[in-house]
């Protein structure tokens, strides 16, 4: 399994940027790459074009087809909750071993490099039992940690990599992505965690704007392995 999942400290801090950006990238760069997005939350017909799905669809310039969407994001839920909070509004609740499974399907697929993007941060709840970090644990997969510049990140960070390194799981780098409001230049606080953490490689993408964000990101592709 060549895969690479995408989680974060928190929800809102860039990890669909990160993700849009570098499934842009290896296309671009004639890497076959596969990009889900299993899960997801605040999702509603009126709103599609506005959810991470259809943004991750975008920057793979797939149509928004009802076959494309559940490819990618089968576990779709209405309310803007943690993913348990609601599912239980709609009376339905995640499959967690479905969802494992799913993953794993996917990146068994040709493609060189299958891209899974979480939900939320790091111990968000997906069920009563489980969190994304247990299911970053089921697939085994080495992780990309993206994280804001917003005061407060550096605690949230280093607090999310101390998590995931405590489950023996590999953090392949961190991303900063630039939060709209930073204390400091981004340059500043990505040394500060790099000096905590010199062993993960770190990358910062700046306060990006347009349509298509995606275009202008800085290259990320050398943080992933592919087959």
């Amino acid at each position: 399994m060549t895969a690479c999942f995408i989680t974060s400290s928190g929800t809102g801090v860039g990890k669909t940027l990160v993700t849009a950006s570098l499934a842009h990238q290896l296309r671009r760069g004639g890497t076959a790459a596969r990009v889900l997005k299993p899960v997801i939350s605040g999702f509603t017909p009126e709103d599609f074009d506005e959810s991470d799905t259809a943004i991750l669809l975008q920057s793979q310039e797939t149509a928004p087809t009802g076959d494309a969407i559940d490819r990618m994001s089968p576990f779709r839920f209405a309310a803007p909750l943690s993913p348990d909070m609601a599912a239980v509004r709609e009376n339905r609740s995640i499959d967690f071993n479905a969802l494992v499974a799913f993953c794993r399907d996917a990146a068994a697929g040709p493609e060189d490099i299958t891209l899974i993007e979480g939900v939320g941060g790091v111990m968000v709840p997906l069920t009563e039992r489980e969190t994304v970090l247990d299911w970053m644990a089921a697939l085994g997969a080495p992780c990309l940690l993206v994280v804001g510049s917003y005061l407060g990140t550096i605690s949230h960070t280093l607090t999310a990599a101390g998590t995931i390194a405590a489950r023996g799981l590999a953090i392949s780098a961190i991303v900063i992505s630039e939060s709209e409001e930073s204390p400091v230049p981004v340059a500043e606080t990505q040394a500060t965690i790099q000096r905590f953490l010199p062993e993960i490689r770190i990358s910062a993408v700046p306060r990006l704007s347009g349509a298509k964000p995606w275009l202008d990101a800085p290259d990320l592709t050398p943080l992933v392995e592919r087959a």
